[in-house]
């Protein structure tokens, strides 16, 4: 177990805990359709006092949002920490007790999972449980109990964050969504829209805008982010059967393709609400929060998940809802507040 002391790396300042970068082999990931590594990069931050003791620590899985790599988590803002640091000192300074946070790399070429299984991307939900989860809970001292495990993540680590404890209850049994994808009828249909307006100059084609896209500086076109949007989304939730990545939308006149469409609506946080009743009403711990201003209208995806819960019979003592006056962007700063909810509520030995 490779193990690194964040006090030697010039990213970090001095960290009270220890931030260990570990290399998971992945079974699931190995032949993955697009090529990418079965070899991931995986951080695990284990805090204070953990070496000065033989105790076992509830733990927090951390998943990122969509163009998102496991060094993003060390990136430094001007004026702002990074997220490992102000983590850090929610147990540092006593806001809550110690707990174990798992960073997790689901990258793709496209850009990002969706933490799904798919034909199109590779077996990104099966890796998070079946191998980030055990591995964790063989190399480090966590109490290995849905209880005592959540799940966190922003905008579509957030979507990941709601759906995981819905799939698997057996091993999450809280989570915290940071303006995460849900009620997609406004996040995604008026983004279609756009896509395709971006593809006239492609011919209708996504694939041949993907060639050119990689054959270029990345993201120096105004349409670059939408579409590797678009086309991830569509490799994760409506794939061919080959892979292929489908458009839910005819990507000439913008229409619908409803048995498309249909596949991208069963993976709405929001209409999974009520298959996933008992599963929801296990949970003993859920912070949502979104911005106001969210470019996607995710504080209104926000607002009926809360809305669902409520209605499938979720304690509101269990619940944390809050909107913020922000946009989609920059909300870094609520990922510490989530963390020290969610330390306190976890089970402990």
């Amino acid at each position: 177990m490779l193990e690194t002391d964040v006090m030697s790396q010039p990213m970090f300042s001095d960290l009270a805990g220890t931030l260990h970068q570990e290399t998971i082999d992945s079974r699931q990931l190995r032949g993955n359709p697009l090529g990418d590594p079965h070899l991931r990069p995986l951080w695990v931050y284990t805090p204070p006092g953990y070496d000065e003791s033989a105790d076992r620590y509830p733990s927090i899985y951390v998943i990122q949002g969509y163009t998102g790599q496991i060094a993003m988590w060390g990136n430094r803002q001007p004026f702002r920490q990074p997220f490992v640091e102000t983590a850090d000192r929610v147990f540092a300074e006593g806001r809550a007790p110690g707990c174990v946070l798992v960073y997790v790399d689901a990258w793709t070429a496209y850009g990002g999972s969706q933490f799904v299984d798919s034909v199109g991307t590779g077996n990104y939900h099966s890796y998070l449980c079946d191998e980030v989860v055990p591995f964790v809970d063989a190399n480090f001292r966590t109490i290995a109990d849905r209880e005592s495990r959540a799940i966190s993540g922003k905008s579509s680590g957030g979507f990941g964050a709601m759906i995981t404890p819905m799939l698997r209850p057996d091993l999450f049994g809280a989570l915290a969504t940071h303006a995460g994808d849900a009620l997609y009828e406004y996040c995604y249909l008026n983004e279609f829209a756009k896509s395709v307006r971006a593809l006239r100059d492609y011919d209708g084609d996504i694939l041949r805008w993907w060639k050119d896209f990689q054959q270029r500086v990345s993201f120096t076109k105004e349409e670059d982010m939408l579409l590797v949007l678009v086309l991830g989304c569509a490799a994760a939730f409506s794939p061919d059967p080959d892979g292929t990545p489908r458009l839910p939308v005819d990507p000439r006149t913008g229409q619908i393709i409803p048995e498309v469409w249909e596949r991208w609506l069963a993976w709405d946080p929001i209409r999974m609400v009520d298959r996933y009743a008992a599963e929801l009403r296990s949970l003993r711990a859920v912070w949502i929060d979104a911005g106001t201003r969210d470019e996607w209208f995710l504080d209104l995806g926000a607002e009926a998940f809360k809305a669902g819960l409520d209605r499938v019979g979720v304690p509101a003592d269990r619940i944390a809802f809050e909107l913020f006056p922000a946009a989609h962007g920059g909300i870094d700063y609520r990922y510490p507040l989530a963390v020290e909810w969610l330390a306190q509520r976890l089970k402990r030995d």
